[in-house]
């Protein structure tokens, strides 16, 4: 985390860790198969790229898939307001300020590091939530800022899209033209089922992570408000109206949906498991367990 006000979370940097040593494990044991069969210096080259691209430009690339426009002071004058007054709480650096139009009602944070972050709110969440509830929300997003999340889910991504790259390359061309016979196929064939695991144990070790995250922000964010029931109020508001936005206006946001205040396609979770953000009520009891602490001061 940044040197920041936001409370510690020992819980998220263990989990860090741990994710970070599994990952790197399997890192290994893809990297020394790949590298059995020539593809380990083509594969790893192009995902460095990918990943380098997708750490470095992320807010730009987050705000351009939402549609999202800068905002100045003079154009959002209470938004700013919220966010400075929340950045001096923390002591962090201010981020930019954007405005996304759509009805879809939510927020995200991007940005390689406090410096280069950018907080987006959706022209939805502003109609519908209050100042303390969309306050609580922002300190939410500032909390991921804090947390350095984007560089560590890209990082932590970067396996799962190697391995996602080089099934792909297995379905569309075959193994790439190795030879006709079994033989010549056989390295990759292994190279191909092997993938196909790592990307699903990768894909679960993120997501656990993106889970926690989450519980994460919403702990920083309620500490330092001191309104946890606020954040709970808007979470809940959220969540509500979902279900009652058009599937097609849902689809829209898929691309920075694991970087939401709340699940944006959450009509299509299958279970927990796969889901980037921990269940409602999880995040409401942990929300009312921390009301109960800071009324007992």
């Amino acid at each position: 985390m940044a040197r920041t006000r936001f409370r510690g979370d020992r819980g998220l940097t263990l989990r860090m860790g741990g994710v970070s040593l599994a990952l790197g494990a399997i890192y290994v044991v893809f990297g020394l198969v790949l590298m059995q069969t020539g593809l380990g210096a083509f594969g790893i080259v192009i995902v460095l790229a990918i990943a380098w691209g997708q750490w470095y430009f992320s807010d730009s690339l987050a705000l351009k898939s939402m549609g999202a426009k800068v905002v100045e002071p003079h154009q959002a004058p209470e938004l700013h307001a919220m966010i400075d007054r929340l950045c001096v709480l923390a002591d962090m650096p201010k981020p930019r300020v954007a405005v996304a139009v759509t009805d879809v009602p939510n927020a995200f944070a991007t940005g390689r590091t406090p410096k280069h972050s950018a907080v987006c709110v959706t022209t939805g969440i502003m109609q519908r939530l209050d100042a303390e509830e969309l306050e609580g929300v922002l300190a939410h997003e500032l909390a991921h800022v804090a947390n350095r999340d984007v560089t560590v889910m890209t990082v932590a991504t970067s396996l799962g899209l190697l391995a996602g790259l080089v099934t792909r390359y297995g379905f569309y061309f075959g193994g790439g033209g190795r030879g006709r016979g079994n033989n010549n196929n056989l390295p990759f064939i292994v190279v191909f089922l092997v993938s196909i695991v790592v990307y699903f144990l990768s894909f679960l070790l993120t997501r656990s992570l993106s889970r926690y995250r989450e519980l994460s922000a919403d702990r920083s964010g309620a500490y330092l408000t001191g309104q946890p029931s606020k954040l709970a109020s808007a979470l809940m508001k959220i969540s509500g109206d979902m279900s009652r936005i058009p599937s097609r206006d849902l689809r829209e946001t898929g691309a920075v949906s694991a970087f939401f205040f709340a699940p944006a396609l959450n009509r299509a979770s299958v279970s927990a498991m796969f889901s980037t953000h921990p269940p409602l009520d999880q995040r409401v009891q942990q929300l009312s367990r921390i009301s109960a602490e800071l009324s007992e001061r």
